[in-house]
């Protein structure tokens, strides 16, 4: 089993109460999908802020119209700092993503790192090289391209894919 990594880093000329408002509000994830990803919220009903234990359902379209259900459950939430979303059910063996905050001059930084793991071993190992990768990449380029045009561009940005 292969576990890989994606770290994707973010600085954003706003205040740190502004940052965390926003990405602690799970209805605002649809804002920052890809349209082509088809992205849908199916849970019920959702607060205006995340909560440890939180579940938060939706679907995704990777490929053009094949949906697929995911389920993540928010595990850690420590306000203004940081919060962990697990994958419940849904496409990936494995997902834990990391979302961390620092106020810096001039803004925040946002740290997300995403360990993973694809189901069907030497197949999904061969998916990820050929289909996931990239989809991931694409994912994050695109929320990178629309957090600086909701609230301002700071400056370099930098994006590190490794396996481990």
């Amino acid at each position: 089993m292969k576990v890989y990594t994606l770290e994707a880093v973010q600085k954003v000329p706003i205040s740190m109460e502004e940052a965390w408002a926003f990405l602690s509000n799970p209805k605002n994830l649809s804002k920052i999908t890809p349209e082509y990803m088809n992205f849908c919220i199916t849970s019920n009903s959702l607060p205006e802020k995340i909560y440890p234990g939180l579940m938060v359902s939706y679907t995704v379209c990777p490929f053009p119209n094949l949906p697929i259900t995911w389920v993540s459950e928010i595990t850690q939430v420590q306000e203004l700092n940081y919060f962990v979303d697990e994958q419940r059910f849904g496409p990936y063996r494995m997902w834990h993503h990391e979302h961390f905050l620092k106020e810096i001059p001039g803004g925040v930084e946002m740290v997300d790192i995403i360990h993973y793991v694809l189901p069907l071993g030497f197949i999904g190992s061969l998916a990820r090289e050929v289909f996931v990768k990239r989809q991931l990449d694409g994912i994050f380029n695109f929320r990178q391209k629309r957090m600086e045009e909701m609230f301002g561009i700071m400056d370099s940005q930098t994006k590190i894919e490794t396996g481990k």
